[in-house]
């Protein structure tokens, strides 16, 4: 009929590859199966490394599930949008990046029987989310409020997360860091919410600890204030948190003191040379005296501004800007060791240890700007560099973790492994509640909606109950990586869980899979604990991951105009 003779309609270009339907679903569950799949064996504490190279021909060898996604090269878009996921979780809470792919992945290829059986995507997506609310519920009454200052507690809370890592050798020690590192740090910040406002607020977010969750009560803040200087060379047994902090630079004056106890610290921001001027300035002399004037002014200048601060007695002067010959010269004959040229977030870490205030102007001094916390100043040579050591400060604010190892990949390594354990300690700091590990929480989350899912009606009843199988996948990663019979463990301890729930609803289960022999043991008597806001956000972050992929519906590819 109608318009015989034309060619097909073009509407796209002809270059660009389309999937609908169907078919985009299937290809999107497919890419997601391959990058929980490449995840899949860093998951526990029998877990491999993977070893990866970037394009510049580095090696990476890591088994962190975000540090691995980052390096690996996805073209798929619906992969990369899995890998988002990891690293939003890192962001987020900084453990978990493992978990939280490989429960996504699961929840997709769970829905592919779904899709086959031409459910749609929404209702499945309904069925995940309801399911969701479910699983939170169940979290809340698993979980476990615990006592930030309880030292044993938080050992093996650590532990659990350092477990999997390389540095296992070394857990008790990472671990003391790790902790010691977060409670350095930990602070009560200024804009806490008052008692009263929480006793009000709370239980009706998901939030319990303040009414909001960005108003913490304390205020951990470790990228900045917890550095972490790597060393090449020394054992990994040699690795320790400072009291108080260090920085690679060396003294301006080879006369200057080297060592001094309990030092006055005096933080400056400004140079202390002579000031040039802003634009190109030129002086016309026409009598040769004046030339004379003007050095002596100059010198003047600076020395006016060295008696300033040796006027206060400082033992140390750190500044962030160039200190001059003659300004050197002048703190060398007044026994006052000078630092020129040290980072702004050096000079911020140094004002929380030691105490001092970073002052911006010489003449505008006051006492109570020296920094006089601080026990024991000295230099020490490590390797062929000079160190500034600051320690035994009393009370610090802020601390520097010195690593050393064999060689530039373990440190990083270690590196990567010590900001995991401390992203754990911070969480708890945040919100002291805990979840078994091991697969235990995962596992009554998958009972309780299995059960719940009897009373959901309709169509939305199947994928209800696919997320419930889905959080299965966790244990049985577990058992797969200690290389148990996964079948039998897992049915195991599905029936113990089982039984727990009918006997008492309600009430925790903790048993899990132990990640070193493969067996169940109820891990409370392990002590392996998870953080509560970790679990959380591993769980919705997946299930909504799932949700968007699964609404997919169409992937057009080569859109942009070839020019």
């Amino acid at each position: 009929p109608g318009g015989q003779g034309m060619g097909p309609v073009m509407v796209l270009n002809s270059k660009t590859q389309r999937e609908t339907g169907r078919k985009a679903q299937l290809s999107n569950i497919s890419a997601a199966r391959a990058v929980a799949d490449i995840i899949r064996t860093t998951l526990g504490p029998r877990s491999m490394l993977k070893m990866l190279l970037d394009p510049m021909g580095g090696v990476v060898i890591t088994n962190d599930g975000n540090c691995i996604l980052r390096e690996v090269d996805v073209s798929h878009p619906t992969a990369k949008s899995m890998i988002e996921l990891s690293r939003a979780q890192d962001e987020e809470v900084g453990d978990g990046t493992t978990s939280v792919i490989i429960l996504a992945g699961e929840m997709l290829i769970l829905a592919e029987p779904f899709i086959r059986a031409n459910l749609h995507p929404t209702v499945i997506v309904q069925g995940y989310n309801r399911a969701l609310q479910e699983a939170l519920a169940i979290l809340e009454r698993q979980a476990l409020t615990v006592d930030v200052q309880d030292r044993d507690l938080m050992m093996k809370l650590v532990q659990s997360s350092i477990g999997t890592k390389f540095s296992s050798r070394w857990n008790d020690k990472m671990v003391e860091m790790a902790l010691q590192a977060v409670l350095t740090v930990a602070r009560s910040s200024g804009n806490a919410p008052t008692l009263a406002v929480n006793a009000a607020g709370d239980g009706g977010g998901v939030y319990h600890s303040p009414a909001n969750p960005y108003t913490h009560r304390t205020e951990v803040d470790i990228k900045r204030y917890a550095k972490v200087e790597k060393i090449p060379g020394g054992e990994i047994s040699d690795c320790t948190v400072l009291r108080g902090l260090m920085f690679n630079k060396d003294v301006t004056h080879s006369k200057m003191r080297r060592r001094i106890e309990n030092p006055r610290i005096l933080l400056l921001d400004s140079p202390l040379e002579y000031k040039k001027g802003e634009s190109q300035t030129n002086v016309e002399i026409t009598n040769t005296d004046d030339w004379n004037t003007m050095l002596k002014m100059e010198e003047e200048y600076v020395e006016n501004m060295c008696m300033e601060i040796i006027a206060f007695k400082p033992d140390i002067v750190v500044t962030e800007k160039g200190v001059s010959d003659l300004a050197q010269h002048y703190f060398a004959k007044a026994g006052i060791t000078a630092f020129r040229r040290l980072r702004k977030t050096d000079n911020n870490r140094m004002a929380r240890a030691t105490g001092a205030t970073i002052v911006s102007r010489t003449d505008e001094i006051q006492e109570s700007d020296l920094g006089t916390q601080c026990g024991l100043f000295e230099m020490r040579k490590i390797g062929e560099e000079w160190f500034a050591f600051f320690e035994e400060c009393e009370d610090p604010k802020a601390c520097t973790v010195l690593l050393r190892g064999g060689s530039k990949d373990v440190l990083n390594e270690i590196e990567r492994n010590l900001q995991d354990a401390m992203q754990v300690v911070r969480n708890v700091v945040y919100e002291p509640k805990l979840l078994p590990g091991g697969g235990a929480t995962e596992m009554a989350v998958s009972i309780g909606l299995r059960r719940a899912g009897m009373k959901v009606e309709g169509v939305q009843q199947g994928p209800y109950v696919a997320v419930g199988e889905a959080m299965e996948v966790i244990p049985r990663t577990l058992a797969q990586n200690c290389g148990v019979s996964v079948i039998r463990t897992v049915t195991e301890l599905r029936a113990k869980h089982a039984a727990h729930y009918d006997e008492k609803p309600g009430t925790p289960c903790n048993f899990g899979v132990d990640g070193t022999t493969g067996t169940i043991t109820d891990m409370s008597d392990l002590g392996i604990w998870e953080p509560f806001s970790v679990k959380r956000q591993t769980v919705v972050t997946a299930i909504e991951s799932a949700c968007m992929i699964l609404r997919i519906d169409d992937v057009v590819s080569g859109s942009r105009k070839q020019g």
